[in-house]
């Protein structure tokens, strides 16, 4: 053959032989930024990786996942977006709430991000739920929407309790609005609220101390991702001061809590995980609806009623979708 004619196909075969190479596209990188604790969010982020896997991401095969975790340090999620953001990567999940989703907000205008929130409308993340635009999506968790709802149940199992103790977290950018919508459904049912404010274990101690000098009754306890980090220390507390609390999440009844009251989180950080899993493959934040959730959780633990010598009233007994005994 003469060299002349060997070029050409030389040249075509190297082509040929790159191609797949070229083709191939680098595995997708999804920044998971929560303000939670790595340890405690097992439960969350298996939720997570069962979403995702649905969508055909696998982490270690097809997916890389960056963690940053603020461990109840509000104030550290800026710097963790902003680390993220320099990573260059695919898409951000933004879970722990309000203050994960404006830390993401405010990292990137161009890198999709898939949020939990209390309020996306109200606190400017999203212009609306159902067209979200710009590069967000996600949940609203409706958590302190349900404080009210949390007050009114706990009044119902124990009628005797006319002062209640509501905890929450100063750090929380929700705080403040859930504080007064807990105040006034306290006013309709004739009961004194006093409101205890935590946001560091030690402080937990101080405000369950200050809860027993006030002689509350019952307690209601702020949905917080921080909370939700705290878990055992606040149902041990509860427990040894002999305080009748109800809780925003399953997680808490099953761990000893007396009642829990709101939306799966599991089911929400699943569909977390599909989110995240539709944009990898092309979908665009401003088409997705921000979801909310439609079922909700009444959790009550019988063994915990007992030991506190309470009697669970039929009417909510009825209405429970579970009950630990």
């Amino acid at each position: 053959m003469k060299r002349r004619e060997l070029l050409p196909l030389l040249a075509a075969a190297m082509t040929a032989a790159s191609a797949p190479r070229a083709q191939q596209k680098a595995t997708p990188v999804i920044g998971f930024l929560s303000s939670r604790s790595p340890g405690e969010a097992a439960t969350v982020v298996a939720a997570f990786h069962q979403g995702v896997a649905e969508t055909g991401y696998v982490e270690g095969q097809n997916l890389a996942i960056e963690y940053r975790w603020a461990e109840g340090r509000y104030d550290l999620l800026p710097a963790l977006a902003a680390d993220l953001v320099g990573r260059k990567i695919d898409v951000i999940v933004a879970t722990g709430g309000t203050p994960s989703a404006l830390a993401a907000k405010s990292a990137t205008s161009t890198i999709p991000i898939v949020f939990i929130s209390s309020d996306p409308v109200k606190y400017g993340i999203v212009a609306s739920l159902s067209r979200p635009g710009g590069n967000l999506t996600g949940f609203s968790m409706l958590g302190d929407d349900l404080l009210p709802k949390r007050l009114e149940l706990l009044s119902e199992l124990v009628p005797q309790a006319r002062v209640i103790a509501l905890l929450v977290n100063p750090n929380n950018t929700d705080t403040e609005r859930s504080i007064g919508d807990v105040q006034e459904a306290a006013r309709v049912k004739g009961v004194q609220l006093h409101i205890l404010k935590a946001g560091t274990e030690a402080e937990i101690d101080v405000a369950f101390a200050t809860l027993v000098q006030l002689q509350a009754g019952s307690l209601v306890v702020g949905a917080d991702p921080f909370f939700d980090g705290q878990r055992e220390q606040l149902v041990a507390l509860a427990s040894r001061h002999a305080v009748p609390a109800i809780y925003a999440t399953r997680e808490f009844a099953v761990s000893g809590g007396l009642i829990s009251y709101g939306p799966s989180v599991t089911s929400t950080f699943r569909q977390l995980g599909i989110y995240a899993g539709r944009i990898l493959k092309g979908a665009k934040p401003a088409n997705l609806p921000v979801q909310q959730p439609t079922t909700f959780e009444l959790v009550v633990n019988l063994k915990t009623a007992n030991a506190l010598g309470l009697t669970v009233p039929p009417s909510i007994l009825a209405r429970a979708d579970e009950v630990i005994e």
